[in-house]
């Protein structure tokens, strides 16, 4: 009866969260297999690059893009809890998603990405080196960005939108979206408190979808609230 009772229980929790990551997963990065999907967002790709979320990037729940976020970068629920619930809307699973049904434009992707291409100009699924050239170049001279070369990567990176792509969409909503993703690697790959963060780090992020660990990079000893986040966001908007 016990064992009858506790195969219920999970098979029950999987269908709720989905796939629950190992509990002996390591958290070693492993690139991701021909059959593992990824999203446009480096974020949920490194988390699940390194296991916090499912290594397949599928059948993902709510609360576990929250303990995830918690347990890789120490976000907390309140950066978190928003876009997760948007991304449900992705797919037509009620309670999961899947990682690149993410791509799914106007939601939460969107143009004048810092990493990825147009949606009418071609991939916004994955990597582009020549779209993140703008942010891997900028601020030369020193081996950091701050707010101050996060808000010029912005600009030029609308810019260039602006010019090539006739379809774009470029409302409040995507301006939000892109100031807080530039908050987010700043806060998360550097000091959240300051929004500096180095060079090194940040690129290994997003060309690697890779936590740096090995070149220093350590999560946050302080959990990254939105009251925490929000002073680097509006710095880097006000440019």
């Amino acid at each position: 009866m016990y064992l009858l009772k506790t195969t219920l229980i999970l098979a029950a929790v999987k269908v709720v969260y989905g796939t629950l990551p190992s509990a002996a997963d390591s958290h070693e990065w492993r690139a991701p297999t021909a059959t593992d999907v990824r999203s446009p967002c480096p974020g949920l790709n490194t988390l699940a690059n390194h296991g916090y979320l499912p290594r397949s990037g599928k059948n993902i729940s709510i609360p576990m893009i929250m303990d995830a976020a918690l347990m890789g970068f120490n976000l907390g629920p309140d950066l978190v809890i928003l876009a997760a619930k948007l991304g449900l809307l992705s797919g037509n699973a009620p309670t999961t998603l899947d990682l690149n049904a993410l791509a799914l434009h106007g939601l939460i992707e969107h143009d004048a990405s810092l990493s990825r291409n147009d949606f009418a100009l071609g991939d916004n699924l994955n990597f582009n080196e020549t779209i993140f050239s703008t942010l891997a170049n900028s601020n030369p001279g020193v081996d950091y960005y701050n707010t101050s070369s996060a808000g010029l990567v912005q600009q030029q990176r609308l810019a260039t939108s602006l010019a090539t792509n006739p379809n774009i969409t470029n409302t409040l909503k995507e301006f939000v979206i892109r100031s807080s993703e530039s908050a987010f690697y700043l806060g998360v790959m550097g000091n959240p408190l300051t929004g500096v963060a180095p060079k090194s780090f940040v690129q290994i992020f997003f060309r690697e979808e890779h936590m740096p660990i090995a070149e220093g990079w350590r999560r946050p000893n302080v959990t990254i609230t939105s009251e925490i986040l929000s002073p680097i966001e509006d710095a880097v908007a006000e440019l």
